[in-house]
């Protein structure tokens, strides 16, 4: 059986550990100095190098050679052990399948005999994080006063569940996510040694999947590389289920028409094809990404080829950040909902509907008067229509999110100017509402109507039940403290019921019933009677 090229490629020396720099040259500091921590921690996320470094740094503990800055050698007995696996005194602990106390109990007693042939007893706790808080427990006194021949490094993806009891034990070093470049050119190393035959462009597209980790790099290689064929871009883009750069632009283009079949269709398209619908819209936000930092004068920044970023340039240009950033909102959510989704095309079809309603596009309401229904779909950049007459005379629509509601006008400049700092304000408001209370955000984001006036800001309900609701001292309270910290000085809150919002049942629904109170009381509206 052939060796992966992950573990055939796996560092043997400092020089050789890519984008950690950081954490290696205070490591090969230590050894030199001889003033090695007796407990390390090295954290971050996968395949960046943790547990290799860490047996790169047991295996220069315990190297024979006479000078210190050159360990580890790889020329020693010892070396050569731990490069073959059969070196004793180094004990690797997967703490995902040795999670009780009893097992760190039974570490405890064997550490205090002498190592077999090294210097040090070096254990590697994998995954620390999985332990129970038992066994951290256990592992506290052993961790603060270990044997003078006894070394622990642990390793975890999730530092912050460890406790801190055993964090102020041990010396921390951060791992990095890995730079696309610093993946191709490594990956051009092995495809140069390995006389494998790919195409620059499909090592590109591989780093990028990779997400900052080395080791899913160069295992998608291996993966490409199987066959035996020349891996091409279209290749390495079947493979890994991603979309090609023309099913992004075609629903980009469908977007700036406004036209929500073309844009239905290109998706449908680019998932029948192959592509992973998780994955399109990653590359759909990582389009975005880019159209915004473009725009935000970032460009030189992106990871492009110079006919590529021409035409970003020339995308981001005609569209304002504030809308840039909205989409990028609208497709990386679909991006994160997808996995749950038992339909998985859905998140990312309902995404981009979404980003077709333009919040700019709805008008600007009077101070007391409903917000309008949301006008039909437009190219996103565009100006926003001219309100028609009768647009404050429509009915209120269901809840619109603080985001996408409009600044009322005050007939007075200052309040104005109060106004439009709190429309400006309120989207964060509402974050900081929801983390103090998710009911209450639930309250001030259902209000329909806002005006704030020489320091009293006025909410307008649609019934009586969410405005007494509102008023309780407690919600009032909450509710008063965040406005005032975020608009910077005090806040009073007042509620009211909007006139003329609340619907009378149709005939042949019960004026007593529970459609007749959602109606009267909720601002609820009936949209079909089968």
């Amino acid at each position: 059986m052939s060796q992966a090229l992950y573990r055939k490629w796996r560092p043997m020396h400092w020089e050789d550990v890519v984008g950690q720099e950081h954490v290696v040259q205070t490591l090969r500091n230590a050894v030199a100095a001889g003033r090695v921590a007796h407990a390390q921690l090295f954290a971050g996320p996968r395949g960046t190098g943790k547990t290799t470094t860490a047996r790169l740094l047991a295996k220069a503990v315990n190297c024979l050679d006479e000078a210190p800055a050159n360990r580890p050698c790889n020329q020693c007995e010892n070396c050569r052990a731990v490069n073959e696996g059969r070196f004793l005194d180094l004990i690797e602990i997967d703490a995902a399948s040795n999670t009780s106390v009893d097992d760190v109990r039974d570490l405890r007693d064997k550490i205090s005999f002498s190592p077999n042939v090294g210097k040090y007893k070096v254990y590697i706790i994998d995954e620390v994080h999985m332990l129970s808080t038992a066994a951290f427990n256990a592992l506290l006194k052993t961790l603060e006063e270990p044997p003078p021949h006894a070394m622990f490094i642990l390793a975890t993806t999730e530092a912050h569940r460890i406790p801190a009891t055993v964090l102020s034990r041990c010396q921390r070093h951060e791992f990095r996510r890995i730079s696309v470049n610093e993946i191709v050119a490594f990956l051009e190393r092995i495809v140069a040694a390995e006389g494998l035959d790919v195409e620059p462009e499909a090592l590109r597209l591989v780093a990028r999947q990779a997400t900052g980790a080395m080791r899913d790099a160069i295992s998608l290689l291996d993966q490409l590389t199987s066959t035996g064929q020349k891996v091409t871009l279209a290749m390495a883009q079947a493979v890994l289920g991603t979309a090609t750069n023309q099913a992004v632009l075609a629903v980009w283009e469908a977007l700036l028409a406004g036209n929500s079949a073309a844009g239905l269709e290109a998706i449908h398209q680019a998932l029948d094809s192959g592509s992973d619908p998780r994955q399109f819209a990653r590359q759909v936000v990582e389009f975005l990404r880019s159209l915004l930092m473009a725009r935000l004068g970032d460009a030189s920044q992106l990871d492009l080829p110079p006919e590529d970023r021409e035409l970003i340039s020339r995308y981001a240009a005609a569209h304002e950040p504030a809308e840039l950033m909205r989409l990028v909102q609208v497709f990386n959510r679909a991006a994160v909902e997808g996995r749950a989704a038992w339909m998985p095309a859905l998140p990312l079809e309902m995404a981009f509907l979404e980003a077709l309603q333009n919040p700019a596009a709805i008008s600007q309401p009077q101070p007391g008067t409903p917000i309008p229904a949301s006008q039909p779909s437009r190219k996103p950049g565009d100006k926003p229509p001219a309100p028609p007459p009768d647009a404050l005379a429509q009915p209120a629509i269901p809840k619109v999110k603080g985001a996408e509601a409009p600044q009322p006008l005050a007939a007075d400049p200052a309040n104005v100017a109060a106004n439009q700092r709190l429309n400006a304000c309120w989207e964060r408001a509402l974050t900081q509402i929801r983390q103090v209370n998710p009911n209450l955000y639930g309250l001030v984001n259902s209000a329909r109507t806002r005006n704030l006036d020489n320091g009293i800001l006025t909410l307008g309900f649609v019934g009586d039940i969410l405005k007494t609701k509102m008023e309780r001292e407690e919600n009032l309270r909450a509710a008063q403290e965040v406005l005032s910290r975020v608009l910077g000085e005090p806040v009073v809150l007042r509620c009211e019921v909007i006139s003329g919002q609340q619907r009378n049942p149709p005939p042949g629904v019960a004026s007593d019933g529970i459609v007749a109170s959602a109606l009267r009381d909720l601002g609820g509206e009936i949209v079909d009677i089968q």
